[in-house]
Formats: structure tokens, sequence, C-alpha cells
């Protein structure tokens, strides 16, 4: 069934309910708005950076760059500039290369609609879907996505356990089991006033892939959703999942880029380097 919004209306909506007026995603997580950027600050082990900018000049920007450089270096923080296409000026990415961010991989932001999306998918057989709401169950999405993706889940478990325990409502984890073992996991991040829903971290590990499993899941994710009364889901597509997502019914809206920037600590009087694992939200 096809989306009834134009992608364009979509992104639109998204930049002003997901970016502009973003919100603060725990107690400990502070959203400012200064000049033409909108930007993050959390706990060393939470998400910091820039969600949105709205530059009128390449100077602004400049300017702006600078600026959240030192607002994140003096707290000693690494932080991510989340680009995205359709960002202004058309080089900012380039500004930010020569600033010093590295850049990660791209990826496609994508959505649908909740009522437009044919949510007929079954959990294979053999399988059967969880949620997540402890730490032993947090402990089994951070063993699936690093046997996944073959990144180090520490970080992801803390988070995970922050928001089960200070904002519930707003997240969702779930686990796909073989009999008792972690074959899959990914997560639902809700943002309240708004009318989006992210899927986040999806991963089925080797040896369960391409029975389903995945595509299971976000049914499973779009039917809470919709139950809670989110009318968008969004995602950022890996190269992977992008054609699944599409059979689904999701639409591309633009490219997305992270560009990380790591500031240098003093510890012991030496100048080391604040290496953090981004928080690995950029899988569906």
């Amino acid at each position: 069934m096809p989306s009834t919004t134009a992608p364009a209306a979509l992104l639109t909506l998204y930049d002003r309910e997901m970016r502009r007026d973003a919100r603060p995603e725990g107690p400990d997580d502070a959203v400012e708005r200064v000049g033409k950027v909108v930007r993050r600050t959390a706990p060393a082990h939470g998400w910091n950076g820039v969600v949105w900018s709205g530059f009128a000049s390449a100077e602004e920007a400049e300017a702006a760059i600078a600026d959240q450089i030192a607002h994140y270096t003096s707290r000693r923080l690494p932080f991510e500039w989340k680009l995205y296409a359709h960002d202004e000026p058309a080089d900012l990415g380039s500004r930010l290369l020569a600033a010093g961010f590295t850049p990660g991989p791209d990826e496609t932001l994508m959505a649908a609609e909740t009522g437009a999306l044919a949510l007929t998918t079954t959990v294979p057989d053999g399988i059967r879907v969880v949620p997540v709401t402890d730490g032993a169950g947090a402990g089994q999405v951070a063993e699936v996505h690093e046997r996944a993706f073959g990144d180090d889940a520490s970080r992801l478990r803390r988070q995970l356990l922050d928001a089960l325990a200070t904002t519930p409502d707003t997240v969702v984890a779930v686990l796909a089991l073989a009999g008792d073992v972690p074959v899959s996991a990914a997560r639902m991040e809700l943002t309240p006033g708004t009318s989006f829903a992210g899927l986040w971290g999806g991963g089925t590990v080797p040896e369960w892939r391409g029975r389903g499993i995945y595509r299971a899941l976000i049914t499973h994710r779009a039917r809470i959703a919709a139950a809670r009364g989110y009318r968008i889901l969004h995602v950022d597509a890996s190269s992977l999942s992008r054609p699944i997502l599409r059979r689904m019914g999701f639409t591309p809206l633009t490219v997305t880029t992270p560009y990380v920037y790591e500031p240098a600590r003093w510890t012991g009087g030496v100048v080391g380097q604040d290496a953090q694992e981004r928080w690995p939200s950029h899988r569906a």
C-alpha cells in the first residue's frame, strides 16, 4: 500500500519535528538551540552531537563548526555532526572534513506511514519474539549486536539500560530467540509529541540471516508504533537493509553521513584521544 504523503512533505516534517524541534531523550540529556545549530549534550556514554543546522552562508557555517568543537572539547566529549544531503551550504561536509571530522558510511533516511504498511509478515517457525525489560535482556541485545556487526556493544547495553530505567515509554527493545538462544535484536525509539518512531539497531547473527527474522521484527515494531499512535516510522538504512525496507513500503527521503570529531583530552599531563564508539543507531 503506497504512502499517502509525498516524500518531500515527509522530509519537511522530519526536519521540523525530529531535528529543529529535537527534544531531550532523558534526564541527563540537554538539547540546546545555539544560533543556527541544534545540538545534544549528554553523558560520555550517550549520544552527543549536532542534529540540525540552518546556515545562510559559508561564514555562518565556519563559525558554528568552530563553536561546536569548542563546546564539546571543553567537556572532553567526542561528538557527531549528523549531516543530511540537503543541508546547506552544499559543501558543509567538506568543511567538516577540513575541521578534523571523520566521515562514517553514508546511509539512507527512509520513512513509511504505519497506516500504509501491509503488516502481514509472520515470525518464522522456531522463532519467538520477546520484549527486553531488564539487564539480562539488554545484555543479550548487546551480544547479538556484537555478533551481527562486529562492534563493541558495551555502550549500547548501558544506554539501553538507562532508557529502560528512566524513560521506558520511549524505547521498545525486542529479541528473537531460537529456543533460548538470541539470534536477532532490534529497538524502536518513540519521540513523544511527534509523529515519528525510529527503528534502530536491527541485526541478525550471520547463521540466521535470510529467514525473514529482520522483516518480522520490523513488522512487530511497526504494530507497536501504530498502537501507540505514532504515524510515521523512520530508519537510517544501510545498503543491505534498503531493498528489504523498499519492498515493505518504505520511501527514501535523503542521505545521511555521520561526521565524528574526537577531541584530545589530558590524562596525567599527556594529550591522548578519548576514543568513543558511536551509539550504534544507524542500522535498522
